[in-house]
């Protein structure tokens, strides 16, 4: 199997600000008082983790909230940069992504120039946009409001025009985090059989998700993540079994 995406001992620390103070009369206070005092903390959202992701796989990344799932898919696409470690991309890899709700769109833009920009921020020529953008609409099914800015959607139409535009960049690897959190059962439906279909063809997928049937349903291999690290690698039933007790018991402890 030909590797598309290689991770190796990639770590990610966040710094927290507590108490930032940005008044004078805060600052003043700090000065005086300790509780007041600006401090700031080291957060590792991701500890030595390594992944090894081929053609054609459909990867399903699971965890409690804050376990690193979301991170690990914004370093493969990019959005950050690893404190350290390294990821590793093949060069000629197209990636689709739709992350992080609204990211990549100008809420002052309508939906048509949003399509635009979000397109060409992948590399596509307006000539090529232009050839895509009658389907890219047509998928979303959002309509008249294409015109609309997109500040005045919903979160299921902003899903619905993202989704659409990263499926219609002809992406040979997609990444997806919590698509299934907002937008109706039918167009849910509808991204499952499309998601179906580049799994088909060979496609790669790296799938975030909660949703125990939409991973069961897309995914072949599931990888567990707790606390900032890999500490599951294998099948989809073995892993979302693994998920299952370790849930269980974290909710415990």
């Amino acid at each position: 199997m030909e590797t598309l995406i290689v991770a190796e001992r990639v770590s990610k620390r966040f710094l927290i600000h507590h108490n930032q103070a940005h008044a004078l009369k805060s600052r003043v206070m700090g000065l005086v008082h300790q509780r007041y005092r600006q401090r700031t903390e080291d957060f590792w959202a991701l500890r030595d983790v390594n992944l090894t992701v081929g053609r054609g796989e459909a990867v399903g990344l699971v965890g409690r909230n804050g376990s690193g799932k979301s991170t690990l898919l914004k370093l493969i696409a990019g959005i950050y940069r690893p404190t350290s470690g390294r990821v590793l991309v093949r060069r000629d890899a197209t990636i689709g992504t739709m992350i992080e709700l609204g990211v990549g769109f100008n809420m002052e833009l309508t939906g048509r120039e949003n399509v635009f920009l979000n397109a060409s921020v992948y590399g596509l020529s307006r000539s090529e946009v232009e050839r895509i953008y009658d389907a890219v609409v047509e998928y979303s099914e959002i309509g008249h409001f294409i015109d609309e800015p997109v500040k005045n959607y919903s979160s299921g139409m902003v899903m619905r025009l993202a989704f659409a535009i990263a499926a219609h960049l002809d992406p040979e690897v997609l990444l997806l985090d919590e698509i299934f959190a907002v937008g109706d059962q039918a167009f849910q439906d509808k991204c499952r059989r499309t998601m179906k279909r580049f799994v088909e063809q060979g496609r790669t997928i790296l799938f975030v998700s909660h949703s125990e049937k939409s991973v069961r349903e897309m995914c072949s291999r599931v990888c567990v993540m707790s606390g900032g690290q890999k500490v599951f690698d294998g099948g989809t039933d073995e892993g979302l079994d693994f998920y299952d007790h370790l849930a269980r018991h974290e909710a415990t402890t």
